[in-house]
């Protein structure tokens, strides 16, 4: 287990919310951080990984790098990515700069971000979804927008969720074998 610090982003108690259950202001700028410190670790260590799985809204950014500014990195040459997609997290927008600082490279284009933009759970999410290999739901709450937005396309797998992974998580390690073996 490897531990990312930055005391700009992450010196305090509370995670995303302040003691007054305000969403802090740069949850986005520690977003971007999250994300690219995390690739950055895996490129140093070299270590290849088979399967990048993401969850939520945090990690909604790792697909669209891995697909861009990544892209070359031999460490990543045969990763797939999944990600999760969870009931909305937040209800708030983030701050504007994060569009501005996501985007974090030559590689990614205007267009490539468009999708993110809106700075919404809603928006991070469908961004990853259309950078992922495969999405999962991981809630039955996902919303009308998400699922639209997402809808199975050329070379990508929509996971509906199955309440069952609670008892059986089976069909989750077939997705697993099945993007390990192509």
């Amino acid at each position: 287990v490897y531990f990312m610090d930055n005391e700009d982003y992450f010196k305090r108690k509370a995670v995303f919310r302040d003691d007054q259950d305000n969403f802090f202001d740069d949850n986005g700028e520690r977003m971007i951080f999250f994300c690219k410190s995390a690739l950055e670790t895996v490129k140093k260590f070299g270590w290849p990984p088979h399967i990048i799985h993401c969850h939520g809204w945090m990690t909604s950014l790792i697909p669209l790098y891995l697909k861009t500014t990544y892209k070359k990195e031999p460490v990543f040459g045969y990763s797939k990515v999944i990600y999760t997609a969870q009931a909305d997290q937040f209800s708030e927008v983030l701050n504007p700069n994060f569009t501005k600082k996501g985007i974090i490279s030559a590689e990614i284009k205007d267009k490539d971000f468009d999708c993110y933009r809106e700075g919404t759970n809603t928006a991070l999410t469908i961004g990853a979804g259309k950078f992922a290999d495969v999405v999962v739901y991981g809630s039955e709450n996902i919303s009308d927008k998400i699922t639209e937005e997402l809808k199975p396309a050329r070379n990508k797998k929509i996971i509906p969720y199955d309440a069952g992974w609670l008892e059986d998580v089976t069909p989750l390690l077939e997705l697993y074998k099945s993007l390990t073996e192509s």
